[in-house]
């Protein structure tokens, strides 16, 4: 909008400095008046080669120029006394010129350093004159200018940070749209997850109890030699079809438990049981890989408040990954409190350990590490395991920490507190 009207308020500035019947000042004016192209040449181009205004490369003559001809116009009407509405040119023209800078990705700096730089031109194009006139003049001069100048500058500024503030209020805007879609996206995703799951496990139920009932029968009947190849396949078929199951079963897991819906039953429980429990489960699998499994559990806390079928979980999962991962050796469960309010479990393998560039990626699903990725998943592994120990544990309010070395092992820590709390869900 400013630009436009360059010609008229040069044509204003010129007739003004003419026809006034001031003495000095008013040369001051003609002379800046004269010297108008020069400036805003020197001007230009000192913008264009000061790297301290990169947003002015690629912009044309015309964009950068914008009001510096309305803010000279009003410069040279008040030194030469030519008051009409030239304070309302310098409020207008520099409102147009923040909102436009605004709008052509300027930074506020860039914007000072352009009115550093007229200001700079304007004093080196009348130096000489202003050096050839009276002391009282040329401060008269200069506290004009700079007074024209600084205006400038504070009008510039309160339209520039009011459209940067416009444009936050659109990007919050825009942010908080986006936000509720991505939510509503992930619902959906997880509702259809959660309802693919489900419709896999009738059918699969289904196969696993009609090919439990066919082994059985099978079993039965050893007299007829031609049925064992077909229990075979009946066998393979199990055991790929409870495979199959356990995966679903993780992926809900994983999915309620990244969508905030597991519910904890918070109550006192006995942990030592519930170790004896687990390591009672275990004792079968690692027995039939060759496995020391030892449990060091006399400074265990011998009640706390937790979910237990969540803890067990937890214990569960950490062991049996242990064992999976360990071909021989042994593999030690310790239990012991942490100070006053906390407890820990440790769970230690002789296994083919974890590379430190994988330690910060094994609790994501389906992740896996080193060896165990050449290889994919060893048998009755779904990949989700620690994926869900992890989310548990941060659930129960807890940490999750692993120590590990590629051919010595790893040693998973669990840091509890004594009582979970219920958490207050703030609206």
């Amino acid at each position: 909008m400013a630009i436009g009207r360059s010609l008229n308020y040069n044509k204003a500035w010129a007739t003004s400095a003419k026809f006034n019947p001031h003495g000095d000042i008013m040369d001051y004016s003609q002379m800046l008046a004269d010297k108008t192209d020069t400036i805003l040449k020197n001007w230009i181009e000192a913008v264009r080669q000061d790297r301290n205004i990169e947003s002015a490369d690629t912009l044309p003559h015309s964009a950068i120029e914008n009001h510096i001809p309305h803010l000279l116009a009003a410069m040279a009407a008040l030194l030469s006394q030519y008051r009409n509405s030239d304070i309302n040119v310098i409020i207008e023209a520099s409102l147009d010129h923040g909102l436009l800078r605004a709008e052509q990705g300027y930074d506020s700096a860039e914007v000072a350093r352009e009115y550093h730089l007229l200001r700079q031109v304007i004093f080196s194009e009348l130096e000489a004159e202003l050096l050839a006139g009276t002391t009282a003049e040329v401060f008269k001069a200069f506290r004009l200018i700079d007074a024209v100048i600084d205006e400038a500058i504070a009008q510039c500024f309160n339209s520039y940070v009011a459209q940067k503030l416009r444009e936050l209020q659109q990007i919050q805007s825009q942010l908080q749209l986006t936000n509720q879609e991505l939510n509503r996206l992930v619902s959906v995703n997880q509702e259809n997850l959660s309802y693919l799951a489900h419709e896999l496990k009738t059918p699969l139920n289904s196969i696993i109890g009609y090919s439990e009932l066919f082994l059985r029968k099978g079993r039965a009947q050893t007299e007829i030699k031609d049925t064992l190849p077909g229990i075979e396949h009946i066998e393979r078929v199990l055991r790929n079809g409870r495979q199959l199951l356990r995966l679903i079963n993780d992926a809900l897991e994983l999915a309620r438990a990244d969508a905030g819906k597991i519910k904890l039953n918070l109550r006192q429980t006995n942990v030592q049981s519930l170790i004896n429990t687990v390591v009672e489960m275990m004792q079968p699998i690692a027995d039939a890989k060759g496995l020391k499994l030892a449990v060091t559990s006399d400074c265990a806390p011998k009640q706390v408040v937790a979910d237990g079928q969540r803890l067990q979980q937890i214990v569960t999962n950490l062991l049996s990954n242990a064992i999976r991962y360990t071909e021989s050796g042994s593999i030690e469960l310790s239990c012991r409190r942490a100070g006053e309010a906390n407890w820990t479990i440790a769970i230690t393998d002789t296994g083919i350990g974890i590379a430190p560039e994988d330690t910060n990626r094994i609790f994501d699903p389906f992740f896996q590490a080193g060896e165990a990725r050449k290889q994919q998943y060893p048998p009755d592994s779904t990949g989700l395991g620690l994926a869900i120990v992890s989310r548990l544990v941060t659930l129960l309010q807890g940490q999750i920490e692993v120590v590990s070395e590629i051919g010595v092992g790893s040693t998973f820590t669990v840091i509890l507190p004594l009582e979970v709390k219920i958490l207050q869900v703030v609206s």
